[in-house]
């Protein structure tokens, strides 16, 4: 999918140390997404940050929780 490519880009260009979970090949990793948003799945990629989620690829909401967590200087 585009947006994790870009999502997963993004983070690595920024130093931050993630793990990238495939929800098609992984059925456990499925479950956890659905576990954290109430079994509402809405799409790729979900971004959990300190158990903040973040749907779909927003790079200003995930450069605000990565700085707002301590994982990114302003």
């Amino acid at each position: 999918d585009w947006s994790s490519d870009v999502c997963s880009s993004d983070l690595k260009k920024l130093g931050i140390d993630f793990v990238s979970k495939d929800i098609e090949a992984d059925p456990g990793a499925k479950e956890e997404l659905l576990n954290k948003n109430g079994g509402n799945f809405q799409g790729v990629p979900v971004t959990d940050i300190n158990g903040e989620l973040v749907l779909g690829f927003d790079r200003p909401k995930l450069q605000d929780l990565l700085r707002k967590n301590g994982l990114l200087a302003d």
